[in-house]
């Protein structure tokens, strides 16, 4: 517990540093922002099939809505399964990552770049990004909760598929024109943060019902692939 307490904070303060930045204007930040939306920009603009391919893979693979869409039904399913707990685990981590996010966006109220011919649009405030921090909180919880049911020797598979898709959907949105470096770095961060702490209250509800401590690599809940999974365990 202790641990990932302290990641959690390891993941919280350096959101907390970045957002005071981002609020002071602090202009070293603002020239890493603006020099990545500049040279991004103009790869975009010289590339018309490179920029499709990256609003396909933001607006419709890597979309909030899509992502939380398989959250949600991988939720239903774990219902199906009478993993209460892990359902209640997934559902409060997709929920609320979403609505810690929209009330940064509120608070911080930054504005979304403004590009010469843009490539893309999207409404509402920029920092923290929704994409990526939805990007790390969805495939947080599809990863941990069926890595159980994948054998071992493909679940580097996985992982990689979750980092490509995290990093991926970053690297979309600052291309695309629609959010700064430090919005992507923001989202990652408050993402990651609430995992953490959402996992760490997963983990102590576990052991209040008996059941031994897990490692990560081994998913929330290795119970799953049982039949029943919500099934007292041994207190270890």
């Amino acid at each position: 517990m202790a641990a990932a307490l302290a990641a959690g904070a390891a993941a919280s303060v350096p959101f907390a540093l970045l957002a005071l930045l981002v609020e002071g204007a602090w202009p070293p930040l603002r020239r890493l922002d603006a020099g990545a939306a500049d040279r991004l920009h103009a790869v975009a603009l010289d590339h018309p099939a490179w920029t499709t391919t990256l609003r396909v893979l933001s607006d419709w693979v890597w979309d909030p809505a899509t992502l939380r869409t398989a959250v949600a039904l991988l939720t239903v399913w774990l219902l199906y399964r009478r993993a209460w707990r892990l359902a209640a685990w997934a559902a409060t981590t997709a929920v609320g990552g979403a609505l810690i996010g929209v009330l940064v966006k509120v608070v911080v109220e930054r504005a979304r770049p403004s590009l010469p011919d843009p490539v893309a649009h999207a409404p509402g405030y920029s920092f923290p990004s929704g994409h990526a921090m939805t990007g790390v909180t969805s495939c947080a919880v599809l990863l941990l909760v069926l890595l159980p049911l994948v054998p071992r020797g493909w679940r580097w598979l996985c992982w990689a598929a979750a980092g490509v898709s995290v990093l991926g959907v970053g690297f979309t949105r600052i291309a695309l024109g629609v959010h700064w470096f430090s919005d992507v770095i923001g989202g990652w961060l408050l993402g990651g943060a609430v995992v953490v702490l959402t996992g760490w209250a997963f983990s102590a509800w576990r052991r209040d019902t008996g059941r031994s401590r897990t490692d990560v690599a081994e998913g929330l809940e290795p119970e799953l692939a049982d039949d029943h999974p919500d099934a007292p365990g041994r207190r270890s």
